[in-house]
Order: structure tokens, then C-alpha cells, then sequence
């Protein structure tokens, strides 16, 4: 016979936007949803699932929290890392290339996912920590920041090397999905030139 233990419970003051106040000293919104307000301990870039996982798998453990919502993953950076994004591709050489990468920085707003611990998975496409803040740590040190060095340091990851990723496996899913919609025939039969 196999016993399951039940998920910890909420504590009694069960007040998500309260919780991440308290907890990690974030601004919330009450809900619901409880929303996070983004440029002010953090922004978020927001990618595609898919190229999010690609993401994860590419720079391994050189993220902060990562969140879920639906088909959007939300990757937690530096607070102001949002302003730079644009002059960031443009460096990278992605600009002007239409990817579909999102930063939410001054004024912005997150739906939070429930805290860690507090209640099951929720509602298909429900908000979802997939790394999650950890309390009582000092959650800014570890986001992703520009003023890193490019290839690892002792302090937080490089927003360089990430963006340079998101930017790669963004392209890469729009050129999958693009492959994906096209034609049967023109699948099968590639078009051919003549040689002279």
C-alpha cells in the first residue's frame, strides 16, 4: 500500500499578494489574479514555451525564477533589463528580425503563479512557478543582469548570454512553426533550378 503526503498547506493568512510581499519584498496587486508589478525588483522577458525550454536547457542553471502561463514562459532578470532588450538584439545583431521576445519592465505586471507550497497544479494554462523565488535568499542577486561578465562570474548571470539565446531559439521556433504551415507539396518537392 503506498501512502502520498498531501502538499503543504497555505498558512492561514492565505493571501498570495501578501505572501510575496512579505516573503521576497515584492510589490503585488491583490487579486484575482494576484499580479507582480515588473521594474522595480525585477523584469520579466516573455518568449514562447517552446523556446523557453530550449532556453533552459541552453544556459542550464544561469536563469532566476522562471514562470509558466500557458504557452508564454516569463524568464525574471535584472530590473531595468527590459529598457536595454531593444539596444541588446540590436548589438546581437536581432534587430529588426521579428521574434517573438517581449520584456515587462517600468509599469508592467506579472500574473503570480501561486507561491511554492500553496496548492496544486490549478487550471489547464494557469500561471506556474517552474523555478521558483526562493524566500529569505536574496532573489535580485541571482537574476540575470547586463553588468555580468559575458561568460560567467561569481555573481548573477549574464543578461548578454541569455537574450543572445532567447533571440536564437525564438527564431528557431518561428522558422519550425512556419515550416510546419506550409504547403504539403511544396514539402515534398522542393522547387529545383536548372544549372547553366
Amino acid at each position: 500500500m503506498a501512502f502520498t503526503v498531501p502538499s503543504p498547506r497555505p498558512p492561514l493568512d492565505a493571501d498570495p499578494a501578501r505572501w510575496y510581499e512579505r516573503e521576497l519584498g515584492w510589490a503585488a496587486e491583490p487579486g484575482p489574479p494576484v499580479r507582480l508589478v515588473t521594474g522595480l525588483r525585477f523584469d520579466v522577458l516573455e518568449l514562447p514555451a517552446a523556446a523557453g525550454r530550449a532556453v533552459l536547457r541552453r544556459v542550464g542553471a544561469a536563469t532566476g525564477p522562471v514562470a509558466l502561463a500557458g504557452r508564454r514562459m516569463r524568464l525574471l532578470v535584472a530590473a531595468g533589463s527590459a529598457e536595454e532588450l531593444p539596444g541588446l538584439l540590436d548589438w546581437l545583431e536581432w534587430g529588426g528580425i521579428a521574434l517573438d521576445l517581449a520584456a515587462l519592465g517600468a509599469g508592467g505586471r506579472m500574473t503570480a503563479p501561486p507561491p511554492p507550497g500553496w496548492g496544486g497544479p490549478g487550471a489547464p494554462g494557469a500561471t506556474v512557478w517552474l523555478r521558483a523565488p526562493l524566500p529569505g535568499r536574496g532573489v535580485e542577486s541571482s537574476l540575470p543582469a547586463l553588468r555580468s561578465a559575458p561568460w560567467g562570474d561569481e555573481g548573477a548571470p549574464c543578461l548578454v548570454r541569455l537574450v543572445a539565446a532567447a533571440a536564437a531559439e525564438c527564431h528557431r521556433v518561428r522558422l519550425l512553426s512556419a515550416r510546419a504551415r506550409r504547403p504539403a507539396a511544396q514539402q515534398l518537392f522542393p522547387q529545383r533550378f536548372a544549372s547553366s
